[in-house]
């Protein structure tokens, strides 16, 4: 499988309450992420994210959708097209 480089963006609402289960999750998939920039934006008590993956588009996807179902949080991806 040949691997894509992305950007994941990930907003997490009620930041308390849902930013464990976030981390938890990419933890799982520490192999591929690259690089990770957070916001926490407590006047709002939200989170803001971005990653950098580096993975296959199953890997990616497995990623993004596992965020995906979370109550509270929304997640958005692009990948570098194929070569």
């Amino acid at each position: 499988m040949k691997k894509r480089l992305g950007v994941v963006g990930i907003i997490i609402e009620s930041r308390d309450e849902y930013a464990p289960k976030v981390n938890s999750i990419l933890t799982q998939y520490g192999n591929i992420i690259k690089g990770r920039l957070g916001l926490p934006y407590s006047e709002r008590n939200i989170s803001v994210i971005s990653i950098i993956v580096d993975g296959t588009v199953e890997e990616i996807g497995a990623l993004t959708g596992k965020l995906g179902i979370l109550e509270g949080v929304m997640v958005r991806s692009v990948l570098s097209k194929e070569k």
